[in-house]
């Protein structure tokens, strides 16, 4: 019922830019949080960055003033765009979000996963 979806993950060189986007559809009452996680080979799974409704938002020491994170809560949509990548940025990154559906039931939601490849 509920779908997460990313999209923008590939390859790009160190030093380049990629935005990743994320929509969560179907069956939703509301909202709480939507960020982007990431796990790279042998790594466990990270918090990228993440931003409630309320305004929170935090990012990972490794990423802050390089990625930011923009939701559009009308289109329960949530981007990150990624500058001055690196190698060490390579990982799987997923969606997440934190939501109610119609019957008022929250859980928590992820995507498949875009992969993102930084290498020369």
């Amino acid at each position: 019922q509920v779908h997460v979806v990313e999209t923008g993950g590939g390859l790009v060189q160190p030093g380049g830019s990629l935005t990743l986007s994320c929509t969560a559809s179907g069956s939703i009452n509301r909202i709480n949080t939507m960020g982007w996680y990431r796990q790279a080979p042998g790594n466990e799974r990270e918090l990228v960055a993440i931003k409630s409704n309320d305004g929170y938002t935090n990012y990972a020491d490794s990423v802050k003033g390089r990625f930011t994170i923009s939701r559009d809560l009308a289109k329960n949509t949530v981007s990150l765009r990624m500058n001055s990548l690196k190698s060490e940025d390579t990982a799987l990154y997923y969606c997440n979000t934190n939501l109610q559906t119609p019957n008022f039931q929250w859980g928590t939601y992820w995507g498949q996963g875009t992969q993102v490849t930084v290498s020369s």
